[in-house]
């Protein structure tokens, strides 16, 4: 056979040893990487958020490798519903300027907040969840879960941020522009509780990056790792991550490694000590 293929013994015996290059074992290592990121995400992400998730996890990879090799494999984006023509489309009721310009860093309290949406997979439909983070301390301040991603779910949040801050001076409240924070009752709550609006570039997620890194975070450290049945069952787990481990807990760099309430508790006590 050797003589067929005009291959030497050697080489056709080292074949047989180890068949696949060093390269394509690499290839299919991280082909099972790709995959299990995508049906973690519930196989809704496309090849620039899965190289993200093969990035947190050490892997050192580029967007078109992921491209290619979720392409070989089978691998696509879920996406939604197409619009009906004639439908839906005109400019947002209402756009704000982008008064953070990427820069997250604030040294004082409920003088930034940022907030966003995202959505979680159960067996029950999709539940959204929205979140206020304060930049201080990237707390977060106000948070709401529902089974329909409209301008209340949004609103829900913020109400639970000023419930729980009482705000005394007025804070910029940084959102992308979907529709729930574009919307007429948003611009109206906004004004009617001393707040200012400020937005992202449309498509632009890097103008949002701390509630984007917090979902990644809730993402990786705790969706990801079950299913749910209901949504209950879901909302349930976001209260016990946020209340119970990430608020009171969870070590963040940007705190000196510590958690955003205790981040809070020390800055309070050094400024009341004058230093």
């Amino acid at each position: 056979m050797c003589r067929m293929l005009r291959v030497h013994f050697s080489g056709f015996y080292a074949w047989l040893k180890e068949p696949l290059s060093r390269r394509a074992r690499e290839d299919l290592r991280q082909t099972k990487l790709i995959r299990q990121a995508w049906t973690d995400s519930g196989k809704v992400y496309g090849y620039r958020k899965l190289a993200d998730d093969l990035r947190d996890r050490g892997e050192c990879v580029s967007g078109n490798r992921v491209a290619r090799l979720a392409s070989l494999a089978g691998i696509t984006a879920q996406i939604g519903y197409k619009r009906r023509r004639g439908r839906y489309g005109g400019k947002p009721a209402a756009v704000a300027e982008n008064r953070l310009e990427r820069d997250f860093q604030t040294s004082v309290p409920d003088q930034i907040w940022v907030t966003d949406i995202t959505y979680i997979k159960t067996h029950e439909g999709w539940l959204y969840l929205c979140v206020v983070l304060d930049l201080f301390s990237r707390r977060v301040v106000g948070w709401s879960a529902q089974s329909r991603m409209t301008t209340d779910l949004a609103l829900q949040a913020l109400l639970m941020a000023i419930w729980r801050r009482k705000p005394t001076g007025q804070v910029t409240v940084h959102s992308d522009q979907g529709s729930q924070f574009t919307s007429r009752e948003w611009q109206l709550f906004l004004s009617q509780h001393t707040l200012e609006a400020s937005m992202s570039r449309p498509g632009n997620r890097y103008d949002n990056a701390v509630a984007e890194s917090f979902f990644q975070l809730l993402k990786r450290e705790r969706i990801r790792r079950q299913a749910y049945p209901t949504r209950a069952a879901a909302r349930q787990d976001v209260f016990e991550y946020i209340e119970m481990f990430y608020n009171p807990k969870r070590k963040h760099t940007n705190n000196g490694m510590l958690s955003p309430i205790d981040f809070e508790i020390r800055q309070r006590k050094l400024n009341q000590a004058g230093v």
